[in-house]
């Protein structure tokens, strides 16, 4: 429940950071600047990304390891295709 909490937060603070640059170019901001904002809320989007990659590995992908079979290697297979699409992104 506390990592849930966690991705919650990180989220509502990235939903903030997003409103940023739309505001930046209603505003007549620099272009450089808004594109300084967009990276960062990029950034902060692969972090919680990757915080619930991490969750996903260490919880749902173990424990399917340990009970072995089908199951295990469709989360192994699963967690693979999420970290392809993490690196294309």
């Amino acid at each position: 429940m506390a990592h849930q909490d966690d991705v919650v937060r990180r989220l509502r603070r990235i939903e903030g950071q997003v409103r940023g640059p739309q505001r930046m170019v209603e505003e007549g901001a620099y272009c450089i600047d808004v594109l300084t904002q967009v990276a960062a809320t990029s950034a902060a989007l692969q972090s919680c990304a990757l915080a619930l990659l991490d969750e996903h590995l260490n919880s749902c992908v173990t424990q399917a390891i340990v009970e072995g079979g089908e199951q295990a290697r469709t989360k192994v297979s699963e967690a693979s295709s999420a970290i392809a699409r993490l690196v294309r992104a």
